[in-house]
């Protein structure tokens, strides 16, 4: 099985917007600092979440493509192993309490 690679955009002026990126598939996924910034699920998109020491981080793709949904999870382990947190959970849901999906 290949091994994907993957790249880090990140914007200088705020550390919680970093973009991860497949150099080989068209799979993109955005990181949030949840518990520095408001963040909304966009319904056409995955989200995954993990703690990075104490702060939520959601972890939430752009344009997925039926092809790409299978790296999300090994895309978020490369980048807690590029942030020094190898040993992050991910959770398929939203972990804050006062959360509540609309329908």
């Amino acid at each position: 099985m290949d091994h994907n690679v993957y790249l880090l955009a990140t914007d200088p002026k705020d550390p919680c917007r970093d973009v991860i990126h497949s150099r080989d598939t068209s799979l993109r996924v955005r990181v949030f600092c949840v518990d520095e910034e408001p963040f909304d699920a966009d319904t056409n998109e995955i989200q995954l979440y993990g703690y990075v020491k104490d702060k939520l981080y959601a972890f939430e793709t752009v344009n997925i493509t039926p092809e790409d949904a299978l790296d999300i999870v090994s895309a978020i382990q490369w980048y807690a192993k590029y942030v020094h947190y190898p040993e992050l959970e991910i959770l398929p849901e939203d972990p804050r309490r006062d959360h509540d999906v609309a329908i």
